[in-house]
């Protein structure tokens, strides 16, 4: 099994997210009583703000099993997690936050729960309600609810960043997905079935969350572009209903200038005037969406990756700061 950790801000949590591991890296079982071990725990640098570069470095030099994948630049949660499962070599894999939230422990009943149901992808499943404060929480299931029933048609009510994969499909999507791909959807391209499985999580450690409003909303947004075409189904139904309601305000102002108000001036400036701007305001946000999906196509024709894997940059040309005498 091989464990994949996205770190951004991971300097004051990761020591003891890997001390939790260790226990796993020697031949166990799961709840179920079927065995397992942790071979790999993956740890991509994702060039946060802190100082999580060296603490990877000194738990890389403590543990034969930890893994360091550098990448060239922040790419975000996503790209990292696949830079992570394209570097893997488990035949499953496990993606969590280097917060402390997802208990390692739980990892067993993630692999009982795959093998019971025959999936090949599955989701930790909260008991509890995620600790990140109302307002966030409603926001998430909010956004996951237009995925599933408006957009995508699949249920997005499942994802989460602690999940298990099949390790070949977890690879072939990293392998395949493109820099505009939300993980979740594109793993539902693939995965043969998913389902979950209840894990309680846990508070997050001491450290600044990465997320605000603005990396939400991008995040959502991606998540929409993903899930396919009915966006821009949804812009050819606007500009469909508000030419349907301009023929109707039409209709109506001829009957009731030819049957009613014969001979009186017809005034409705304010309302034209709201018609007009309600019309325009469509027509520019349908443009904006149809903007959105074709620059997601452009940059996936540009060969945009959605990562880039490079060695530790401590040891190569740009670790070298000591500056050496000429005579």
């Amino acid at each position: 099994m091989s464990v994949v950790v996205p770190v951004y801000q991971g300097e004051k949590t990761l020591e003891s997210l890997i001390e939790e591991i260790v226990p796993w890296t020697r031949p166990s079982s799961t709840p179920g009583g079927r065995p397992m071990i942790v071979e790999e725990v993956l740890l991509v640098f994702d060039h946060g703000p802190d100082n999580s570069a060296d603490v990877i470095r000194a738990l890389a030099a403590a543990h034969d099993f930890v893994h360091p994948i550098w990448l060239s630049r922040n790419f975000g949660q996503h790209p990292a997690t696949l830079a992570g499962m394209a570097s893997s070599g488990g035949e499953w894999v496990v993606t969590m936050d280097e917060d402390g939230q997802h208990d390692p422990a739980a990892i067993g009943g993630l692999l009982d729960t795959a093998l019971d149901e025959q999936a090949t992808l599955v989701y930790a499943e909260p008991t509890n309600p995620a600790p990140h404060g109302s307002f966030r929480n409603s926001a998430s299931r909010s956004a996951k609810w237009v995925i599933t029933h408006l957009l995508s048609g699949e249920n997005s009510s499942n994802f989460q960043s602690f999940r298990l994969v099949l390790g070949e499909v977890g690879r072939s999507v990293a392998a395949y997905a493109g820099s505009e791909a939300y993980l979740d959807v594109a793993l539902g391209w693939v995965a043969g079935s998913s389902t979950t499985s209840p894990v309680r999580l846990r508070e997050e450690g001491e450290r600044d969350s990465g997320y605000h409003l603005r990396s939400l909303l991008s995040h959502f947004w991606r998540m929409v572009l993903s899930s396919g075409t009915k966006g821009l189904r949804m812009v050819s139904l606007i500009g469909f209903l508000f030419a349907v309601g301009g023929i109707g305000v039409m209709i109506y102002v001829l009957v009731s200038y030819l049957f009613f108000d014969a001979g009186i001036e017809v005034r409705g400036w304010a309302s034209t005037m709201i018609v007009m701007l309600l019309g325009f305001g469509s027509t520019l946000f349908s443009l904006g969406v149809i903007a959105e999906y074709v620059g997601v196509n452009v940059k996936t024709a540009m060969g945009k990756p959605p990562y880039l894997i490079v060695s530790d940059p401590a040891r190569g040309p740009l670790g070298r700061t000591t500056t050496t005498g000429r005579e």
